[in-house]
């Protein structure tokens, strides 16, 4: 079972997109000086098939993008909700933040348009910074991941 903490309606996560993040908790990963520690508890509200549809009921056509923000512990779970919106809203994009170096084996990445895999490393900075270990990639449909880090990073 996949819970959340809450969401909200976000500009930056995913370059171009206005993105209905959703936070999930029981994060596995515990990296030192996370900007988000609460996610580590399991708690909050179950995220379910009615519980997103519910979301994407008021939500889905202010979005272009639904994001789960974490889910490490359950991974397929992630992949497979991310399959009922592209199902139930096809013109919504689907993301994943993931605080994992690398991807779970057997994970269904054509569930997703956008992933963004690496911990948070505070000396490294966020995506926006040239010296950040986290790489966000564009999916392509054929399970081809293009890394579109750069596009964080504002040009004179």
């Amino acid at each position: 079972m996949v819970r959340y903490h809450n969401f909200d309606i976000v500009f930056a996560e995913i370059p171009g997109e206005t993105t209905l993040a959703i936070n999930i908790t029981n994060c596995p990963n515990r990296c030192p000086g996370c900007h988000s520690p609460h996610l580590t508890a399991d708690e909050g509200r179950e995220l379910d098939d009615a519980e997103l549809l519910a979301l994407l009921s008021c939500y889905g056509r202010s979005v272009t993008c639904v994001s789960f923000m974490g889910g490490d512990a359950d991974p397929q779970e992630i992949a497979r909700l991310a399959g009922v919106v592209r199902r139930t809203y096809p013109v919504l994009h689907t993301g994943w933040y993931s605080g994992r170096e690398e991807l779970p084996e057997g994970l269904a990445v054509t569930s997703f348009d956008y992933i963004k895999l690496g911990g948070w490393v505070e000396a490294l900075g966020p995506l926006t910074s040239p010296t950040t270990n986290q790489r966000l990639y564009k999916v392509s449909p054929d399970g081809r991941m293009e890394d579109i880090t750069e596009r964080f990073r504002h040009k004179p």
